[in-house]
């Protein structure tokens, strides 16, 4: 059983935490808070033990929230350590991973460079077995590279061009994003997205531009992709078989009625997913269009979502509990990722790698 501390306890790291309590091989360890906020006391009803950083302590008695100690014993009394801290904080927490000897998985939104290893499951798990530090890329990033690897496996990617339209920011980011307008985000064309693509699928060529609108429920790509060489006998449906086949791909039927992200939230919210999360790529199965060796289609990606189940299989390489198949049965199957369209999670300590 590995110990996993997660030093940093909000959009992503609750996830994570809720993530880990499932699997039948890792337990939490604690995670960290700097504020004794709901957030903090959200943890400690789930039954994980609270650290915060030692000038900070008495904030957090006056709140009457007990602390199992500052975040350096976090450190030292875990396994690995996933560090879900905003953009930056992490590179700044990195050396003091790194002197306590313990693993640590850091975010997207960390520099490249932060890490031994950028990370997407499904594109390069065997680059962060046994690694020191691993980045889990971001959720555009990861989004891209689930879709991509397949389709180069399958036939090869000469090209992929990408339009994001990104949400403005997430539910509980009221400070974040346009009210009522459309930016392009970045003006500058490429945006640095199809370069992260490149850190896990690093032969795969990749263009993407970027465009933020004022919604906060999941960001949605137009995604055009030329293969290696014209494929004259392949179709729509063969492309769908071949996607379908991946699971943390969910291919959206025509006869759901899903034509929106919303709607993508509801039924995930109708299956009782935690928090209405959608882990898988949502792939809309009639947009996928095959025209003169070049596929195209729609997917939509739930930003606060599709990286929890990376972090997951990120603990299993840098510990090397798990090779990459095994490591993502076991996490599809705790998940509930294995259920369509989107299925209840459920809790495999006991069945635990009855599916291997």
């Amino acid at each position: 059983m590995v110990g996993v501390g997660v030093n940093g306890y909000g959009t992503i790291g609750k996830r994570v935490a809720d993530a880990i309590a499932t699997q039948p091989d890792m337990d939490v360890v604690g995670v960290a808070k700097r504020s004794p906020d709901a957030g903090a006391r959200s943890a400690l009803s789930k039954g994980f033990s609270v650290y915060a950083p030692a000038e900070r302590a008495d904030r957090f008695d006056e709140a009457g929230i007990p602390l199992s100690g500052p975040v350096e014993s976090l450190i030292d009394e875990s396994d690995v350590i996933v560090d879900a801290t905003p953009g930056g904080v992490g590179e700044q927490n990195a050396p003091q991973y790194a002197a306590r000897d313990t693993p640590a998985i850091f975010q997207g939104a960390e520099r490249h460079d932060v890490a031994d290893a950028s990370f997407v499951a499904r594109a390069n798990f065997d680059d962060a077995i046994g690694a020191d530090r691993v980045r889990v890329v971001s959720c555009n990033t990861t989004g891209l590279a689930r879709l991509l690897a397949p389709l180069d496996d399958a036939w090869g990617v000469e090209r992929a061009r990408v339009t994001l339209v990104r949400r403005g920011g997430d539910p509980a980011q009221p400070d974040r994003g346009p009210i009522d307008d459309i930016l392009p985000d970045p003006i500058e064309i490429p945006s640095h997205h199809g370069p992260d693509v490149r850190t896990v699928l690093p032969d795969v060529d990749v263009d993407t531009m970027g465009v933020t609108v004022p919604a906060t429920r999941m960001h949605l790509h137009a995604v055009s992709v030329t293969l290696d060489e014209a494929a004259p006998d392949l179709d729509e449906a063969t492309v769908r078989d071949r996607l379908a086949a991946e699971p943390r791909l969910f291919l959206v039927p025509g006869d759901l009625g899903v034509e929106s992200c919303g709607g993508l939230k509801e039924i995930a919210k109708d299956a009782d997913r935690p928090r209405g999360d959608v882990w898988e790529n949502c792939v809309w199965a009639d947009s996928i269009s095959v025209s003169d060796g070049e596929i195209s289609c729609f997917q939509a990606i739930h930003q606060e979502a599709d990286v929890v189940p990376e972090n997951v299989d990120a603990v299993r390489a840098v510990t090397g509990l798990a090779d990459a198949d095994r490591s993502r049965r076991m996490t599809n199957v705790a998940l509930g990722l294995d259920d369509r369209p989107v299925g209840p999670a459920r809790d495999v300590r006991e069945a635990g790698a009855a599916d291997d």
